[in-house]
């Protein structure tokens, strides 16, 4: 990011200095100064090569990036993990070399047989905003599902299903047009295993041909092209976080 085109808040998680949402309080409370000026406002634009920052009466530290945040249009046939001793290709095997000593992991899961949005971080608090089930983080699939839905199936969806690990939350489901191999579009907020697939085949439909993950939350996948790889923007991040 050019270093003339930064917020107060992104350029702080960028250091890696403490966890965004310390970071934001500190900014809110009026611990934060830039260029001996207090300023309360998280998006104040700033210059990182060239104002100085404190945090609570201590400088910020330049160019310590701590966390990351990758997305991934992750293909078929990829392991949503870190290793696989089965020597199967994972996501991490998508990272550029040039993070590798960052230690990320995927936040959140794709079967191996579902391509899209797979998210990459080393921020563990992030991680756990994303997957777990009180935050209710929506994620969006695209279904190709051979035939078409009757009424009574639709109603099941949006009412939930009796799954065998326990009853799905009501899920938001509509007809596609134009979306090629794509015929339906259905949104959840939840992250059992295999559950798209699992929810169809409990109304009879066993075979999904393709499905994909364009959404978390208001992050969308985009055009980022199959088995691409791309590095979050602050705002994205700042999406992500609820901030």
């Amino acid at each position: 990011m050019d270093g003339n085109n930064e917020n107060l808040l992104g350029v702080l998680i960028a250091s890696g200095i403490a966890p965004r949402r310390r970071l934001a309080t500190a900014i809110i409370k009026g611990l934060v100064t830039v260029n001996g000026q207090v300023v309360s406002d998280l998006r104040h634009p700033v210059n990182s090569d060239s104002d100085t920052i404190f945090v609570d009466g201590k400088p910020m530290g330049r160019k310590q990036k701590k966390y990351l945040y990758l997305m991934l249009n992750k293909p078929e046939e990829v392991l949503s993990a870190v290793t696989d001793g089965r020597d199967r290709k994972t996501a991490t095997d998508f990272v550029p070399k040039k993070y590798r000593n960052l230690r990320l992991y995927p936040a959140g899961r794709l079967d191996m047989d579902t391509t899209g949005l797979l998210l990459l971080t080393n921020d563990g608090e992030l991680t756990y905003r994303l997957t777990h089930p009180s935050f209710e983080n929506e994620k969006e699939y695209l279904v190709e599902l051979k035939g078409e839905l009757k009424p009574g199936e639709l109603a099941r969806l949006s009412r939930g299903i009796q799954l065998d690990d326990g009853r799905t939350a009501p899920a938001k489901i509509k007809k596609l047009k134009n979306s090629p191999p794509f015929n339906y579009s259905i949104v959840i907020h939840e992250g059992k295993k295999r559950q798209v697939r699992r929810m169809f085949a409990a109304l009879g439909h066993y075979h999904i041909p393709t499905l994909k993950r364009v959404r978390i939350d208001r992050l969308t996948l985009g055009d980022l092209k199959e088995g691409q790889i791309r590095e979050l923007t602050t705002e994205e991040v700042q999406i992500l976080s609820g901030e």
